[in-house]
């Protein structure tokens, strides 16, 4: 008789296989907590997914990415962002700080090596997880290389802004001072952190939606909304973590990422692709594959920054597949 291949499974699981394995908030140190949670099947393909933002959090449908009964994935949100605790701090929560508490991710599950998954942020992330730990790295599974420098910020927000949305671009520096105008993305960081409401709430939402219209291929509108950004709805999360990382140049040295790309060498990744890409446009991706040779890039047409944009995600869950294949797994 065959064995039964739900045996020990918890009836949750039974009927969700996306259903989590684990989920835990996990102490690291100096007052925080990470919630972690694994899913998949214990014993399978160690693999962790990792979000962006800075500052957003895991979300449940990215479990679905891998395949469970093939791998046993761990998901969880960054220092600060998600359900982990304290929300929003800023204190102790640096790029050194991450690396750490994946570190401290992968003794708990035991996992020797795994592979790691990330999209934009995520992407900078699993770079320097790998380049700092790269024994510990089976595989890296990218969407939308972002390399954390100000040369790829200002490119977003001072180049591609005007040049595709020059009355968006208008709205942006609208909220600035003729001053602060020389240098607007400083400004915007200033503000965000301001400890005034009246100060960082309008900042943070121009940010936000300026932001968002430039990460979809085909955004339902390309203005701000001026009367919006004194709302009183809940402010964005996002923004306030995104100015303390990009102000302090991601916590690392100029071009540090791609400088270092030799670390990664004999690690196997795949990057996907959006062809139109504002935030993380196919040139960088292509810059980082130059210098690590055993990356490959997938370019999906049609398709701009966002994991729900037209053949991204399948894309994704087929390179992390294909990965796993390929490292024998």
């Amino acid at each position: 008789m065959a064995p039964d291949a739900d045996a020990g499974k918890s009836v949750a699981q039974r009927a969700d296989p996306f259903a989590p394995l684990t989920a835990e908030l996990l102490p690291v140190g100096n007052g925080h907590e990470i919630y972690v949670e694994s899913v998949g099947r214990t014993g399978g393909i160690p693999a962790v997914y990792l979000h962006g933002g800075p500052g957003s959090g895991c979300q449940a449908d990215q479990r679905r990415l891998f395949d469970p009964e093939r791998f046993h994935t761990v998901l969880f949100d960054q220092r600060g962002a998600g359900r982990s605790l304290p929300k929003g701090q800023r204190e102790h929560n640096t790029l050194p700080h991450l690396i750490a508490d994946m570190e401290a991710i992968r003794k708990k599950f035991a996992f020797e090596r795994w592979i790691v998954v990330g999209g934009s942020w995520g992407a900078t992330l699993a770079l320097a997880y790998a380049q700092a730990h790269p024994d510990r790295v089976a595989g890296i599974m990218l969407r939308a290389t972002f390399l954390g420098t100000r040369t790829e910020l200002e490119g977003a927000f001072l180049d591609v802004l005007p040049r595709f949305y020059p009355d968006l671009s208008v709205d942006f520096l609208d909220l600035l001072s003729a001053k602060e105008r020389g240098q607007p993305l400083d400004a915007y960081w200033r503000r965000i952190l301001d400890p005034d409401p009246a100060v960082h709430g309008p900042a943070a939402r121009a940010w936000h939606d300026t932001e968002r219209i430039l990460s979809e291929h085909g955004p339902s509108r390309a203005r701000l909304d001026p009367a919006s950004l004194n709302s009183t709805r809940p402010l964005p999360s996002t923004p306030f973590m995104e100015a303390h990382y990009f102000q302090n140049d991601c916590f690392m040295k100029p071009g540090q990422l791609k400088a270092e790309a030799g670390k990664l060498d004999r690690i196997p990744g795949v990057i996907v692709q959006g062809r139109f890409d504002l935030l993380c446009p196919p040139a960088t991706s292509h810059a980082l594959a130059g210098v690590w040779p055993d990356c490959k890039v997938r370019v999906v047409e049609g398709a701009g920054h966002l994991l729900y944009d037209p053949g991204i995600r399948d894309a994704v869950m087929k390179a992390i597949a294909d990965l796993a294949s390929e490292i024998g797994g």
